[in-house]
């Protein structure tokens, strides 16, 4: 390519119109000038570079990759070669930038050409979020695949899951092969109706039809294919993202599925608590548990139920004492509590981010119940990956211009700690002496806290020195 012959001018401006960062070294890396043209890299402070060797503006991890550059860079015979740095910020992330380095002439000095990597890096960081999140996500549809195997097969009644839309059987559990005679599994595959005799498979489209009309459950009596008697066929249907499916229970003739009774509805709901996909604990008025199913074990990650049973719950809160008091003045004063936010420690010593929401039993024994839900991974995705409270921007937005930058953040980091002052207060119903604890304050800053943002008076700030 024939630029002709450049002037200094004409050089500097393209390479400024190129690269986001560039400056010029001498023969020993001290840079003797820098050019900026991406705003965001001024928070680098590249301006007083000036005078400063390249190595001592990167990151520990980054000194052998910009010594291996400016070598490299001394032979003619040596290709372009990028490489990427990382510059530190001294409050925030490490700011990432792409470097090639060319020698001017033969006067020792050399060229610093960079991109900024930061969006690339944003990207690379929602990338690892994103599969951490499916990881999550697909261990926890193994686990829900392994239950609901489990009381598929293990199950007495004859059940076969059949295609809504195509009437071919799905699955079926093991009792309904040897209902069947059905060894070799040739049954899977099939259409349902032709699994009966002729004269009973209008009867068994008209059930389907029926069950998927009123979305109840419907009975009709049918009899398989090379069976000696009738069955009563149970239908109910469900959707699944592909589309309906109906679940199908055989029984012989005669034992009709029974409507579900009062008598055995408190077996159903205690069933239902326990499969449930959010931790359910069962405590005495102390806080010692006493019951709790099997994603509360899950998610504390213990393995029997003996090493809950009798520790009391505050025990496996991060803060403890201070939680457990919110928590039981709550409960006494309005008897339910909804979405209390706190984190419980597990057994492998590590934090998960939780919501608690209890009620108080009215039994003849006080129990308290408590519904405990993860959000750890609604915590993850809702993070920002860029720091910032948008909110806060937003709201903050009309003062640009109206007043310095630095006052701003200022006021910014006043309103965050106002609002987490006035939450904890709330939290814990005005008890100060919880609230510092809860926001790892001493009583006496959270007193000097209160007193600048005038939510106490100076006569109890007075009182406590």
């Amino acid at each position: 390519m024939k630029l002709g012959n450049l002037t200094e001018d004409a050089f500097t401006r393209l390479v400024r119109a190129a690269f986001d960062i560039a400056f010029v070294l001498d023969k020993d890396g001290v840079i003797e000038d820098v050019s900026v043209r991406k705003a965001e890299l001024l928070a680098l402070g590249c301006q007083s570079w000036v005078g400063r060797s390249w190595v001592d503006t990167v990151t520990s991890d980054s000194h052998i990759k910009v010594k291996e550059m400016l070598a490299a860079s001394q032979d003619d015979n040596e290709g372009l070669r990028w490489r990427q740095v990382s510059h530190a910020i001294d409050k925030g992330a490490d700011v990432p930038v792409q470097y090639a380095v060319l020698r001017l002439g033969d006067g020792g000095r050399f060229l610093a050409l960079g991109s900024d990597m930061e969006a690339i890096a944003v990207l690379q960081r929602r990338l690892i979020e994103t599969q951490q999140s499916i990881e999550r996500d697909y261990l926890r549809l193994r686990h829900i695949e392994t239950k609901y195997r489990i009381l598929f097969e293990t199950g007495s009644e004859a059940v076969l899951l059949v295609d809504g839309l195509s009437f071919r059987v799905l699955d079926a559990n093991s009792s309904a092969q040897v209902f069947v005679k059905d060894s070799n599994k040739k049954l899977i595959g099939r259409d349902i109706t032709d699994c009966f005799e002729p004269a009973y498979r209008d009867e068994i489209q008209s059930l389907l039809r029926m069950a998927h009309a009123t979305g109840r459950v419907e009975t009709c009596c049918a009899r398989f294919v090379g069976a000696s008697g009738d069955c009563t066929v149970s239908a109910s249907v469900f959707r699944q993202e592909s589309g309906p499916h109906f679940l199908l229970r055989l029984l012989p003739h005669g034992l009709v599925a029974k409507p579900t009774s009062a008598a055995n509805q408190e077996l159903l709901f205690s069933e239902a608590m326990e499969h449930s996909p959010d931790g359910f604990v069962l405590t005495d008025r102390a806080g010692v548990i006493k019951s709790a199913n099997a994603e509360m074990m899950t998610m504390l990650g213990v393995t029997a139920m003996s090493q809950l049973h009798g520790q009391p719950l505050e025990n496996w809160l991060v803060r403890g004492g201070v939680d457990w008091g919110v928590l039981l003045t709550n409960l006494r004063a309005q008897t339910v509590v909804k979405d209390f936010s706190t984190e419980l420690r597990v057994m492998a010593g590590s934090t998960i981010a939780v919501e608690i929401s209890a009620l108080t039993l009215n039994t003849d024994q006080a129990y308290y119940a408590f519904y405990i839900r993860d959000v750890e991974l609604a915590r993850v995705k809702e993070t920002p990956v860029v720091g910032g409270m948008v909110n806060s921007v937003a709201e903050l937005s009309k003062l640009v211009g109206r007043m310095p930058m630095r006052d701003i953040v200022g006021e910014t980091v006043d309103m965050i700690e106002k609002m987490c002052i006035q939450s904890a207060l709330e939290m814990t119903r005005n008890n100060r002496a919880s609230a510092a604890e809860m926001l790892g304050l001493s009583r006496q800053s959270l007193y000097v806290k209160l007193r600048r943002f005038e939510m106490v008076s100076d006569m109890e700030v007075s009182s406590i020195h």
